[in-house]
């Protein structure tokens, strides 16, 4: 046996140490995978491991700041609080689920017509501007936080619910002073980013849990209803895409 062989603890096989670093992006080990990797001491006072802990690694930013997901976090949970019915967004990881879209497709309007001329469009019309999304909601966060600061001198997480309201209504009357954005604008469209991340499938990094389809007794992406049509149903246990991609 080599020195090395003797250095490796005898409760980590080499073929777990190898399945387990698979998981290491880059020579870093992705949050909580560390932990797998190293053998807890055998002079722990219980002489066990803590129990699992499973990860989810869709609950990642891909394009917030920390302190922009902060905002959105608070913003969306304002949209749709957490009540008697169930969770709010923040439970729900909604600010995670638009984080995830505007650093795609959606964040880059890929599928939108974005060459000029440009002009105002009706509202029925929807945005008809130069700035991608993932711009808007940039200049639109900060303009939150900015207008909070004006008004009440803190932060927008900072405030009372009352006053995130108030700064929200003020967004949505088109009340705030900017120029570079409808503030009107981006206040429906962080409200429709919001009602999508509760509803959307938890593939996408919201609807955690699969809650707000509970919550509506929506049971989600069903494969085939061929076993229980001709039953006398009104529940389904709802499932995910990712459930049938696991499988």
């Amino acid at each position: 046996m080599t020195e090395e062989n003797k250095e490796m603890p005898q409760d980590i096989s080499r073929r777990k140490f190898l399945r387990n670093t698979g998981y290491t992006v880059g020579g870093l080990a992705v949050g909580g995978i560390l932990g797998s990797l190293i053998p807890w001491r055998k002079d722990d006072k219980t002489n066990n491991p803590p129990p699992p802990h499973e990860e989810n690694f869709n609950q990642a930013l891909m394009y917030f700041t920390p302190e922009q997901f902060k905002i959105a976090e608070a913003v969306t949970e304002r949209i749709f609080p957490k009540d008697d019915n169930g969770p709010g967004a923040k439970e729900l990881g909604v600010a995670f689920f638009i984080d995830h879209q505007l650093a795609g497709d959606w964040g880059f309007n890929a599928r939108d017509y974005m060459q000029p001329p440009f002009y105002r469009g009706e509202k029925v019309q929807g945005y008809q501007g130069r700035l991608k999304r993932r711009d808007i909601f940039d200049i639109g966060l900060r303009e939150i936080d900015n207008h909070s600061m004006q008004t009440f001198k803190k932060t927008f997480i900072e405030l009372s619910g009352e006053e995130q309201d108030k700064i929200l209504q003020d967004f949505e009357g088109d009340k705030v002073n900017v120029t570079t954005i409808s503030p009107s604008g981006f206040f429906q469209m962080l409200r429709s980013a919001t009602l999508e991340g509760v509803y959307s499938d938890p593939l996408y990094g919201g609807n955690r849990n699969m809650d707000g389809w509970k919550m509506r007794n929506y049971p989600g992406s069903q494969m085939a209803y061929a076993d229980v049509i001709e039953k006398d149903f009104t529940k389904i246990k709802p499932q995910s895409l990712q459930s049938h991609m696991n499988h």
